[in-house]
């Protein structure tokens, strides 16, 4: 099994698919990585070699923000929004929708689930 950036990478998908898994790298970034080690779009996690794995962690290192730091990035950036009162801190702060979106209906991801008001009903 392969581990790349603190991730066990599946070893039956293919390495572009695998690679996904590591948060912060997506379709293009796991294309564009398979091109620069010069490793094949049908070739499988298990088929690889020890050097082929070593040169995709070695890049992904030294040229993308993967993982914890990504993931310590973006609560810092939040956190930032909050700390200043900005409209997106305060609507992160009550756990609204920040980009927009209407409230009245909708927004239960953000909103969480519905709650009953007693007495409404008359």
């Amino acid at each position: 099994m392969a581990r790349i950036a603190g991730v066990n990478i599946p070893t039956q998908k293919r390495v572009e698919i695998g690679l996904q898994y590591i948060y912060g790298i997506g379709a293009q970034k796991a294309k564009e990585i398979c091109d620069t080690v010069k490793i094949p779009a049908a070739r499988r996690v298990h088929e690889l070699t020890d050097d082929e794995i070593l040169k995709i962690r070695e890049l992904i290192d030294q040229s993308y923000k993967v993982e914890g730091d990504l993931r310590r990035e973006v609560s810092m950036n939040i956190k930032r929004l909050m700390d200043l009162g900005c409209y997106r801190g305060l609507r992160h702060r009550k756990g609204l929708p920040v980009r927009g979106q209407r409230t009245h209906t909708n927004a239960r991801t953000r909103k969480g689930k519905a709650v009953a008001i007693a007495g409404k009903k008359k």
